[in-house]
């Protein structure tokens, strides 16, 4: 496979957020008084150092804007040529995430599980998990969150085939709104002989919600 180019390569740069102490102290002054409208008591032993607490959380909970320089790792394939090349997959799963809805920022979480038919190159497992992860560190939606898994396998390795599901519990439907307690969300993405092979996404599926009923 050709080296990829700078534009392909970008997502797996380390771009750190650095915030001024200056606007750090002024976002907290707005948390604060957020806060304070909500009925949090402002200088309670407990919450005294909350906004400051919440901006740090935030900020961990969305590094996947931050890249990852883990992920260009390509190993030749393990395959000899023969037929068989375009029907074995590798399945990982379930891979925990948990990410932040673009429209409440309240969290979502669940499993991923990621599929593909290798072609001329494999990646480690681990990978696979850094992957998922580097999209949901960030504020989301389940739907873009898997699209984008399944284009960047696409970009990294030219499979055959690329599998994604998710399955995943909204706190925004939960904690406010319609309150369903028990429902989850599962989505799908399919690229190249997932999109063609029933038998494979068959078993794509039947590992998936295996293992989610286990």
């Amino acid at each position: 496979m050709d080296k990829p180019s700078d534009a392909e390569i970008d997502w797996a740069r380390i771009r750190p957020r650095r915030i001024a102490d200056a606007d750090w102290k002024r976002f907290e002054g707005y948390l604060r008084e957020i806060f304070s409208a909500l009925g949090m008591p402002e200088h309670s032993p407990g919450t005294t150092a909350t906004p400051q607490r919440f901006l740090r959380a935030m900020l961990d909970a969305t590094d996947g804007y931050e890249g990852d320089p883990k992920l260009i790792t390509a190993f030749p394939t393990e395959c000899s040529g023969g037929p068989d090349c375009k029907f074995s997959q590798v399945i990982e799963g379930p891979i925990p995430f948990f990410s932040l809805c673009e429209h409440h920022a309240l969290p979502f979480f669940g499993h991923a599980w990621v599929g593909y038919v290798a072609h001329d190159n494999i990646i480690g497992i681990s990978k696979l998990t850094r992957i998922v992860r580097l999209f949901a560190q960030r504020f989301s939606v389940q739907e873009r969150i898997g699209r984008e898994i399944a284009d960047l396998i696409e970009r990294m390795m030219e499979p055959h085939g690329v599998a994604v599901y998710l399955s995943a519990i909204h706190l925004c439907t939960q904690m406010r709104g319609v309150r369903e307690h028990e429902s989850q969300t599962g989505t799908t993405h399919w690229r190249g002989n997932y999109l063609t092979e029933v038998g494979l996404r068959a078993e794509f599926l039947r590992v998936s919600q295996g293992a989610r009923r286990e």
